[in-house]
């Protein structure tokens, strides 16, 4: 069996929304509150017009606050992130969030006792080795994405302490998350509430 690796193309597939897509197509590249105080500096610093919008959120109608848990990197009107070079690739590789150090891999639980690993099939290094990747077991993952998956699996894990973290508070009876919430009342609480960023290390 031949020792297949991953490795980066540079293609930009992950930074960037695909040619050919309606303008409905929502690219998620997830941040933590974290990750996004860190590339606010390196924008600043490098003068770009880095900007994001909340992401995961949860209304806690004990405090009439919105909960943001993560942001996700909007990617219009350029349609790849700021920190993209065409020739370069990534300009942040050493500063690079969770979510694009685990690229082409994504880990999500589908039960207490199962989780689901996904691999990006718009990925250039997917689409080209596709049939050796096509069925292949975790082992097989673990092994072409050696440095990739560790990665998936601590950006699994903080998103695990999130839940975790937001539970607790509600244990200890410091929010509460509406879980019946309409739409309309839904959307005046993201107009009207403050926001406060649920943070973990």
């Amino acid at each position: 069996m031949n020792k297949l690796r991953y490795e980066c193309l540079k293609c930009g597939i992950c930074c960037s929304i695909p040619q050919n897509t309606n303008n409905d197509y929502i690219k998620r590249i997830p941040l933590y509150p974290e990750e996004v105080d860190k590339l606010i500096e390196i924008a600043k610093k490098r003068n770009l017009p880095f900007k994001v919008k909340e992401d995961l959120v949860f209304p806690d109608i004990k405090n009439k606050k919105i909960l943001v848990l993560t942001y996700r990197i909007i990617l219009k009107p350029q349609g790849s992130c700021v920190f993209y070079d065409k020739i370069k690739g990534c300009t942040i590789h050493n500063e690079k969030p969770y979510a694009c150090k685990a690229y082409p891999l994504a880990i999500r639980r589908i039960d207490s006792f199962n989780i689901e690993i996904t691999i990006d099939p718009l990925c250039h290094f997917v689409v080209n080795n596709y049939d050796s990747l096509r069925n292949i077991g975790l082992e097989r993952i673990k092994d072409i994405f050696i440095d990739e998956y560790p990665k998936a699996e601590t950006f699994y894990e903080k998103n695990k302490r999130l839940q975790l973290k937001i539970r607790r508070l509600e244990a200890e009876d410091k929010i509460q998350i509406s879980r019946q919430i309409s739409l309309k009342d839904f959307n005046n609480a993201l107009k009207n509430w403050k926001r406060k960023e649920i943070r973990v290390k």
